[in-house]
């Protein structure tokens, strides 16, 4: 495994990430356990994981599964945004979003969620339209000045969000946000012409997640759809199903094909596409099975020369 530090910062991530998006919230905590493991013998240090996964039941699998671990050997990231439980009869309105108060209860929550004293990287899940940036930029450097958070971060902000954050941050003397996570793979690339150039001239490192379009860059769609599979469940396929394209599926296919060039499979070189890209810290992968976190793990070993690069410009289109 390769670490990168993130952005300009003097934190190391492993290349690879472990995330708990939509594989984490079955209460298997044996399958956790197994999982977090797996990742950690590869040497994969950074885990990922928010609130609003499992409606508040991923986080203490997540907590559980790390406490096996040297604390100091990982980084825990979670994310603070959207309302936790959105079926409860009566929400409250100030559940969701980034006001001080809904970041500052819910860090608190995730606290007690992951049973650990501190997050590493504290992330606001989106941007919130309806609380000024300078007040979630205040209450994260709060969080931080009480230790209860060592970092803060973005995901999904655009590139102006990004900057106005950071100039509220130097204005006022606080920890300015360190890193962005942006979905980001092969086949969405939207973020590259203004968000990346922003993240590396302001020193943010770049964590991106979906790097294998919820496992489209793969090879397992190519023959139909397997069950069993995360787009043959009505819940876990929302994502996917609409990037199932005849165009992303011939794409998929003439991937396959590079990757079977190169004698490697074609998440991998999903993988190694995006860390190609100098400015990318981390690229955060799902598993539900403990081998394809050991396949993924060896991304990092996989170097795309200039003439395959080329090769994959040529097929996505630039």
């Amino acid at each position: 495994m390769n670490y990168r530090r993130l952005g300009m910062w003097g934190l190391q991530l492993s290349e690879i990430g472990l995330g708990s998006w939509l594989t984490l919230n079955d209460g298997d905590q044996e399958h956790a356990d197994a999982l977090h493991r797996t990742a950690y013998d590869q040497g994969i240090n950074f885990f990922d994981t928010a609130n609003v996964y499992g409606q508040g039941r991923t986080e203490p699998q997540v907590g559980q599964a790390l406490r096996q671990f040297q604390r100091d050997t990982i980084v825990l990231a979670t994310k603070v945004y959207f309302p936790v439980y959105a079926d409860w009869p009566f929400p409250g309105a100030n559940d969701r979003g980034l006001s001080r108060k809904h970041v500052f209860e819910q860090c608190h929550a995730s606290l007690r969620r992951l049973g650990v004293d501190y997050i590493d990287l504290y992330q606001c899940h989106r941007f919130d339209e309806n609380t000024p940036v300078i007040e979630t930029c205040r209450a994260m450097n709060d969080l931080i000045e009480q230790g209860k958070v060592l970092y803060w971060g973005v995901s999904e902000w655009s590139a102006d969000q990004i900057s106005d954050a950071v100039a509220v941050c130097e204005e006022h003397g606080w920890h300015p946000p360190v890193s962005n996570q942006p979905l980001y793979n092969m086949l969405e690339r939207h973020w590259e012409q203004d968000v990346f150039p922003v993240c590396q001239r302001l020193g943010l490192g770049i964590v991106n997640f979906s790097p294998l379009a919820e496992g489209l860059l793969t090879s397992k769609y190519l023959e139909g759809m397997p069950s069993g599979s995360r787009a043959s469940d009505p819940a876990m396929g929302q994502f996917i199903k609409p990037r199932m394209t005849d165009e992303n599926l011939n794409l998929v296919q003439k991937l396959n094909e590079v990757a079977a060039g190169l004698g490697a499979p074609l998440s991998n070189l999903a993988l190694a596409w995006c860390l190609r890209r100098r400015e990318l810290t981390s690229s955060i992968i799902g598993a539900s099975r403990p081998e394809q976190i050991i396949e993924n793990a060896r991304a990092c070993d996989l170097n795309l020369d200039e003439n395959v690069q080329e090769h994959i410009n040529a097929i996505l289109g630039g």
